[in-house]
């Protein structure tokens, strides 16, 4: 039987096709909408996140860093320069992997530890398209063997910034100070956006204390880079703002001749203005080049520096402390003056020895039969100790300490340098505080001499002299005469205040005569021949080494660290006062030492400055390389600063009779029987 199969039915399958295109005509539908929907969010509601972040893949803002301030001395000589070095750079928005890139660096550019260090700290705050400097100061090697392998470091790029260079070395390092690396703490406390483009830093001296005029005001760049950060167009530009040239107070010529003095010898030399407070010359002995440490130096070259017995890192005429010995006696007998224990007229018998009613300890003379009968102008003029140990016995040490803080013992001087010592002067809270013991009566017989816990910086000494020198009319202590730039700035030259006195002027003259002839006749008499003015000072001679009661002093016995230290503090001329100078020569062996090398500053300050004046070679008044035997490709490069600033810090409020650095041979405590050789 056969099988039938129903014919085909064109309309249900063309229905059938109908309905699919239907569907898929409807699945294009959605998806054109879906995708009309995505570019409607993308351009329209999002147009302008997207924009930007467009143009930043091409436009870059950079950071544009200022020039730094140029120092001068206050002739124009020029004492700190800005010097262009080649750096290596780059930003993280031009490099995918930082580390690996290092890494492949280290061996190209001879990359230290420290470098490396450096720039990851550098990098983790900076913007992501800021160029972050990898390496300072590279040399040509290191320029030639980047250079052949460029191509493999899209992101990587050579630039040139300026940095810094001290054209006259170790002569101002103390007070300029210099500049260097910013460190991870320094990242933390600084104004980044301020500090844009910037690698360096004010460490210590001027270069710290006015880091805000010298930096200057950041500017920016607006840019167009490829793929690889190479700028292909300059779109705008936002100068950035120079900072201020500072003027400093310090004298080229006269820094010179102080410097001579000290060469080779460890001490300390301040001279100023008295009746504006500006420090004409600050010298600290030994001193260093501040040029190694721009650019970072070297871990062999720091230790150099740090473990000198030396330490010429240590400024000892701001922080160095010393007991002043017979140097402040003039102060102290003024405060004799102002309580009325004494006048001009009171006399003592100096026997050679002081002891306190009811004790048998004999405070010495450092003339051991004594001076026989001593006034006040007589005990300045043979700085007789009896007749001061008399004094303070009479005033006591409240009063002692009330007076000679007056003249700035015991409180830093505000002096415009950091890390100012305030030395100590010694009182029964003080005692109390740091040593849970009682103030003892032979203690304030050693304060009167300037010994004992007593301890001054040679800055605190060369300011008294000057308000002594001014008939106490109080200074301030400065080294900036005159900032000019955009930011404004007042220097303050002149008296603040006066000491309470109840003398009278003619008490201020009187002591003024007594210290006029210390020189000529007294214990400074060593500088008085040719002279063609009039010095009023005093010498002074400070214990290193102890000496036990009864004991004689004997040079033969005492190796040359344990000597006495000289000091000397003077004003000329007498009459009208011109310049103020302290002295410390450690290990001098006495005053004497310390008053010869007094007189060569003197003599250049007063007669010679003005017509046989001391001047640089390739002297200049406008900033620029100043060359001083150091060729530009000589600038010291290396490793990551290290701050020297702890090193060799002497604690004041310890043992206040300490030696200054470098003298381990110190007495823990100063014998009572203080002895003086002026």
């Amino acid at each position: 039987m056969k099988q039938h199969f129903p014919l085909k039915n064109a309309q249900q399958e063309k229905r059938i096709y109908r309905n699919r295109v239907m569907i898929s005509f409807g699945i294009v539908i959605f998806f054109m909408l879906l995708l009309v929907c995505r570019y409607a969010y993308l351009q329209i509601f999002n147009f302008e996140t997207f924009s930007t972040a467009s143009d930043q893949n091409r436009i870059r803002l950079q950071p544009l860093a200022p020039a730094r301030g140029y120092i001068y001395d206050r002739n124009g000589v020029l004492l700190a320069d800005n010097y262009p070095v080649f750096t290596a750079t780059l930003s993280r928005a031009d490099v995918k992997d930082i580390d690996q890139t290092i890494e492949q660096l280290k061996p190209i550019l001879d990359l230290s530890e420290e470098d490396i260090q450096g720039f990851q700290s550098r990098i983790k705050t900076a913007r992501r398209t800021e160029r972050v400097s990898i390496k300072l100061n590279l040399n040509e090697s290191d320029i030639a063997r980047f250079s052949e392998v460029k191509y493999q470091f899209p992101g990587v790029n050579i630039e040139t910034q300026m940095t810094r260079y001290y054209p006259h070395g170790e002569l101002f390092a103390h007070v300029i100070g210099y500049v260097g690396r910013i460190n991870d703490k320094e990242l933390k406390s600084i104004d980044k956006d301020l500090y844009a483009g910037t690698n360096l830093i004010g460490k210590i001296g001027v270069e710290k204390s006015y880091e805000e005029l010298l930096h200057g005001v950041p500017g920016n760049e607006s840019v167009e880079a490829d793929a690889f950060g190479n700028v292909l167009r300059h779109l705008g530009r936002k100068d950035p703002v120079r900072g201020n040239d500072l003027f400093l107070s310090l004298d080229y010529g006269l820094q010179v001749v102080a410097s001579e003095q000290l060469a080779g010898r460890r001490g300390a030399i301040v001279a100023m203005n008295p009746k504006t407070g500006e420090i004409l010359a600050l010298v600290s002995s030994p001193s260093f080049n501040p040029n190694l440490f721009v650019t970072g130096i070297s871990h062999k070259n720091y230790s150099a520096l740090r473990d000198n017995l030396d330490q010429p890192l240590y400024n000892r005429a701001v922080q160095g402390v010393y007991p002043p010995g017979s140097t402040i006696k003039p102060m102290f007998g003024l405060g004799g003056i102002h309580y009325g224990y004494v006048d001009w007229d009171t006399t003592i018998s100096d026997p050679g020895y002081f002891s306190l009613p009811g004790d048998s300890h004999r405070f010495r003379d450092h003339k051991k039969t004594g001076h026989g009968a001593v006034d006040m102008h007589k005990a300045q003029n043979v700085s007789c100790d009896t007749y001061f140990y008399v004094l303070s016995y009479r005033m006591g040490i409240e009063k002692m300490d009330t007076w000679m803080r007056q003249f700035g013992f015991g409180e830093k001087t505000g002096v415009d340098l950091p890390s100012e010592s305030s030395g100590l002067y010694p009182n029964p809270d003080w005692k109390m505080r740091t040593r849970n013991a009682k103030w003892l009566r032979g203690e304030t017989i050693s304060v009167s001499i300037g010994q004992g816990a007593f301890t001054a910086t040679p800055l605190q000494l060369a300011m008294a002299t000057a308000i002594t020198a001014n008939h106490g009319n109080k200074v301030i202590p400065h080294v900036l005469r005159e900032s000019r730039g955009a930011k404004s700035f007042q220097v303050h030259n002149g008296t603040h205040g006066k000491i309470e006195f109840n003398g009278s002027d003619e008490d201020w003259i009187k002591m003024r005569d007594a210290m006029v002839d210390v020189i000529q006749t007294g214990t400074g008499r060593g500088i008085r021949g040719g002279l063609q003015y009039s010095i009023a000072g005093k010498t002074g001679t400070a214990q290193v080494k102890s000496i036990a009661q009864g004991k004689r002093y004997n040079e033969a016995l005492l190796n040359e660290r344990q000597l006495d230290h000289g000091l000397f503090v003077g004003f000329a001329p007498a009459e009208s006062p011109e310049i103020a100078i302290a002295v410390i020569l450690e290990n001098g062996r006495g005053g004497s030492a310390a008053t010869a090398l007094a007189r060569p500053i003197f003599d250049y300050w007063l007669l010679h400055k003005d017509k046989n004046p001391v001047r640089p070679h390739n002297h200049q008044l406008s900033g620029g390389l100043m060359t001083a035997g150091i060729k530009p490709g000589e600038l010291p490069s290396g490793e990551s600063l290290l701050s020297p600033n702890a090193a060799g810090t002497t604690n004041t409020s310890d043992n206040a009779a300490a030696s200054p650095p470098g003298n381990a041979s110190a007495p823990a405590t100063p014998a009572p029987a203080s002895i003086e050789r002026d």
